[in-house]
């Protein structure tokens, strides 16, 4: 999923979205994702002795999402459909995550533009594994378009 536009700031104090800002974002929210101890388990299993390229890959992604630097080429979804013992308690515990660090590096536009798009993310890939929409996100909003595609 990409934005159709990059991320803009809004006048707040807070530099506008950047390479470096995103990778803070990717290094701190996976630095505390490992330490979760329900996230943990679930990436390290997959990711063990990988976890420098992974997160290379993420900064990609976001930088894609954000930026639209379009550095990111993957298959997300089937990537991600490979995992086993997934259970909608970890797309809680990885969205609740993921907006604490958004709003503590991000004026709250930007953290609202990032969360709603990994909302989006998190949505999909959670009817892929169960077949229904997640209580933690809410319902598209077609007139904003804002909440998934």
């Amino acid at each position: 999923m990409t934005l159709q536009t990059p991320l803009s700031d809004s006048p707040g104090g807070h530099a506008p979205p950047s390479v470096e800002s995103i990778t803070r974002l990717v290094h701190g929210f996976y630095g505390d994702v490992r330490q979760d101890p329900m996230l943990g388990p679930v990436f390290e299993k997959v990711l063990h002795g990988q976890w420098d390229t992974h997160l290379q890959r993420l900064v990609d992604f976001w930088s894609t999402v954000a930026l639209g630097t379009r550095s990111f080429k993957g298959d997300v979804f089937g990537k991600h459909m490979a995992l086993e013992g997934v259970t909608p308690a970890h797309f809680a515990a990885w969205v609740g995550l993921w907006q604490q660090h958004t709003s503590r590096l991000f004026a709250p536009e930007v953290a609202r533009d990032l969360q709603v798009a990994a909302h989006g993310i998190a949505r999909n890939l959670f009817r892929g594994y169960f077949g229904s929409d997640p209580a933690f996100a809410p319902q598209r909003n077609e007139h904003t378009g804002h909440g998934g595609h």
